[in-house]
């Protein structure tokens, strides 16, 4: 089990006390204990079992405008006192920094209401054995598929965030994880890999063992006997395990570092239009289970769902304290990033979306992280299906898609059928006309 509430409070309370005493002007302790376990199987044998257990406090300390941290995973009292003696002792010989401050008071949470994100429910080794056999033996029951390999992760975890304008809160979250790997091989032995998952707060909301590896198996299949393709410029089409990574992009290139050091394409273009005006994007760190929801941001800042976009245009940037500071913007609770990020679902049906153009590429992978966001310039290499009149005819592989972000945004269509599955989520998504580059 981890570490209860009060044990945590009384640490982290312990370090910002005795580091005002020690001369401190302001400080932010985090105390924080995860416990996770992990099985992985391979084609049909264990092939491995791992639990960690981690517990450890990290500090920041102000004197003024000065800012230093240190971090340590023991908590022993003296130990405590010698790390806090000595990030003090750096703090004081830190270069001054204007923008350095802990949050404006008004902005840090005080009420939370309950997201449900923590599961008491344990499943012990020998029934995480039992789950990745089915899920193996599942996928095995094509004759095409000639290995597998599938992973069961349990974790748990509780924190504090106590700092000296008297924030001292926290939360435990869990997760539950489990995922198979296929490996498929044709008649003329070349072979291809794919993959299912399921990853949620609550054990008993994962899909079913044998779910994910009939999922893997089909996928893998269906990527047997791939074909290479010309060179040329046409709509694709990106699954939705792929689309997520375009609104990732998104969220890096409006983060305020980014911002602040002018180092995004997207700079400068607050209440412009980025999208296409059918295009709606939240951040909503609220929702109940959500893989992504949290309670507060990393500096006990309250948060709030965003509407991101607005019929195609940029209304927020990801602002922190400090490069809030920069930019003369106020937190908006997104110091460590975004929450639950997704696009809101279009209006178009998955099978018209697929209708859309007469040929369509379809891509279910892509290899490489090839965004350049200070320029927008996107390209990577993929693999996929060819699509024509609405029919999935063949696999295609080794090519690489190349477009502008400036581009890519004004084309999206968006289908239906958004689901959450991640923190970050998008439907399926249509790109006109992008470059394709094949044999």
């Amino acid at each position: 089990m981890v570490k209860d509430q009060d044990y945590l409070k009384k640490t982290a309370s312990f370090c910002v006390d005795l580091a005002k005493k020690l001369g401190a002007t302001d400080v932010t302790a985090v105390v924080g204990h995860s416990i996770s376990e992990t099985v992985n199987f391979r084609n049909r044998k264990l092939d491995e079992s791992d639990r960690s257990d981690s517990l450890g406090v990290s500090l920041e300390t102000y004197i003024g405008k000065k800012k230093s941290s240190i971090s340590s995973s023991n908590l022993n009292e003296d130990n405590i006192k010698t790390l806090i003696e000595r990030c003090i002792e750096t703090t004081q010989i830190t270069p001054e920094d204007e923008f350095n401050s802990l949050p404006d008071q008004d902005l840090l949470a005080k009420k939370i209401n309950d997201l449900n994100l923590y599961d008491d429910d344990h499943i012990e080794n020998n029934e995480k054995i039992e789950y990745l056999k089915e899920a193996e033996e599942a996928a095995l029951e094509k004759k095409e598929i000639i290995n597998t390999e599938t992973g069961f992760t349990e974790s748990k975890s509780n924190f504090i965030l106590a700092s000296s304008d008297g924030f001292l809160n926290g939360y435990k979250s869990s997760s539950f994880s489990a995922s198979c790997v296929a490996i498929a091989k044709d008649s003329n032995n070349k072979m291809e890999r794919d993959y299912e998952f399921t990853s949620t707060c609550h054990l008993h909301d994962m899909l079913r063992p044998n779910q994910i590896g009939s999922l893997a198996a089909k996928k893998t299949i269906q990527k047997l006997n791939p074909q290479k393709i010309e060179s040329e410029k046409i709509s694709i089409i990106f699954d939705r395990r792929i689309s997520k990574g375009i609104l990732s992009s998104f969220a890096s290139a409006i983060s305020a570092s980014s911002i602040a050091r002018g180092t995004s394409f997207l700079k400068d273009k607050i209440n412009e239009e980025i999208f296409s005006t059918s295009i709606n994007i939240y951040d909503k760190p609220d929702i109940t289970k959500g893989l992504g929801s949290r309670y507060f941001d990393n500096e006990g800042v309250k948060t709030k769902e965003l509407k991101l976009v607005d019929q195609g245009v940029l209304k927020h940037y990801l602002v922190d304290t400090y490069y809030g500071r920069k930019l003369n913007l106020k937190s908006n609770g997104r110091s460590g990033g975004t929450s639950n990020l997704y696009f809101e679902k279009g209006s178009t049906s998955y099978k018209d979306l697929l209708r859309l153009n007469r040929r369509i590429i379809y891509v279910t992978e892509t290899i490489g992280h090839g965004s350049n966001l200070v320029t927008g310039d996107y390209s990577v290499g993929a693999n996929g299906f060819m699509v024509e009149d609405g029919i999935f005819k063949y696999p295609v592989s080794e090519i690489t898609i190349a477009g502008n972000f400036k581009d890519i945004f004004k084309n999206i269509t968006l289908a239906d059928d958004l689901e959450f599955k991640y923190s970050t989520n998008a439907p399926t998504m249509l790109i006109e006309g992008m470059v394709v580059a094949g044999k």
